[in-house]
């Protein structure tokens, strides 16, 4: 994706329109909410939608754009947005690019509407707000993370060493069983992990994958010679390689509900933590067989626990506790069988275990 002006600049307000215009007159309004807000740098959609409705990602639903652009802008730093009423349903609209409007009082807001005019933005895509923090999630656009057994088993792995190195960092050559075409010239290498299972059936879903370093193939054979380059962790014997993904990653994200019924659960965190909480990646049991796709908005809930009643006569008594509504995450990832998610927002500390669901 070129940095500098494209017409997609617009997807994800271009595609606002994908949610039925019929649940409009559900959406909840932040009881706080502003009448107008200017868009400064470092806001995401996600937080401005926050501002003024209950839940961000209905932000689609109140959007309004002119509808004759096929691809609308998107929203940047200066852009002053205006809620205001049609028929009693709320909507948001751009009233001034590039620089707030000076206002006395909401009586004002009439006539200072300026209608979207269908041309493109001289204006490149870095510098709208993104729909999400994508930093956040950089790291977890690009790399495995996720592959099934057979195909680890079967990948090229590091035999050896050069220069008699018992293990491996960035600037060292590494000896690869085997690569003998020469289909890719990067690679990852990666070191098999734990296995994904389903929080449910114990099946497992796919295995973690976890990144060590990136590697430039210098010459094919039995055993191939690699470059190691930007090492997050030493590599070893026993390292796998996968070529690298050569495909530009999803950066630009359409939060939408799943369009069938979800009932998963959180399985790993990413990044070493053990509570989970906003911004942390997470891993959840359901994946593109189940539906999901980049932009799926779930909710979370914190899953009840079993207590003993000490109540009853039967010592043996226990109850489970209801599951209770704890958080929103949205999919940026998926594979076959399992996803990895944002977690947008969190009203109590989540855990692995933690429910998914339909929003």
């Amino acid at each position: 994706m070129p940095k500098s002006i494209i017409k997609l600049a617009g997807f994800f307000l271009g595609l606002v329109f994908s949610c039925s215009v019929a649940v409009a007159d559900q959406v909840a309004l932040n009881p706080n909410h502003p009448d107008r807000y200017v868009v400064v740098k470092g806001d995401t959609l996600w937080d401005i939608a926050g501002k003024f409705l209950n839940e961000p990602w209905r932000w689609p639903d109140v959007w309004q754009a002119n509808q004759q652009i096929q691809n609308p802008h998107l929203i940047y730093p200066g852009d002053t947005l205006v809620l205001s009423f049609v028929d009693g349903k709320p909507q948001i609209t751009v009233a001034g690019r590039g620089a707030p409007i000076a206002s006395n009082g909401a009586d004002d807001l009439k006539g200072s509407v300026v209608k979207l005019s269908p041309r493109v933005r001289s204006t490149p895509i870095s510098k709208a707000i993104p729909a999400i923090p994508i930093d956040a999630i950089q790291q977890f656009l690009t790399r495995p993370y996720v592959s099934d057994k057979q195909q680890l088993d079967n990948a090229p792995y590091i035999v050896d060493f050069a220069d008699e190195h018992i293990i491996g960092g960035a600037g060292f050559r590494a000896y690869v069983r085997s690569i003998t075409g020469k289909s890719s010239k990067k690679y990852d290498v990666v070191r098999p992990g734990k296995p994904y299972k389903d929080a449910e059936t114990g099946e497992i879903l796919g295995h973690e994958a976890l990144f060590i370093a990136s590697a430039i193939l210098q010459r094919t054979g039995d055993p191939a010679t690699l470059l190691l380059e930007d090492t997050e962790m030493e590599a070893i014997k026993g390292d796998r390689l996968l070529p690298a993904m050569e495909t530009q990653p999803l950066t630009t994200f359409f939060p939408r509900p799943p369009k069938r019924k979800v009932h998963g659960s959180i399985i790993a965190v990413l990044n070493g933590v053990t509570q989970i909480g906003q911004y942390n990646v997470v891993v959840i049991d359901r994946g593109q067989t189940d539906g999901m796709e980049a932009g799926t908005v779930l909710t979370i809930d914190q899953k009840g626990e079993v207590v003993r009643d000490t109540v009853t006569e039967d010592s043996a008594d226990t109850v489970k506790l209801p599951d209770e509504r704890a958080g929103t995450l949205m999919v940026f990832r998926t594979f076959p069988r399992v996803s990895f998610g944002l977690v947008m927002h969190a009203t109590k500390a989540l855990h692995v275990g933690d429910r998914v669901r339909n929003p």
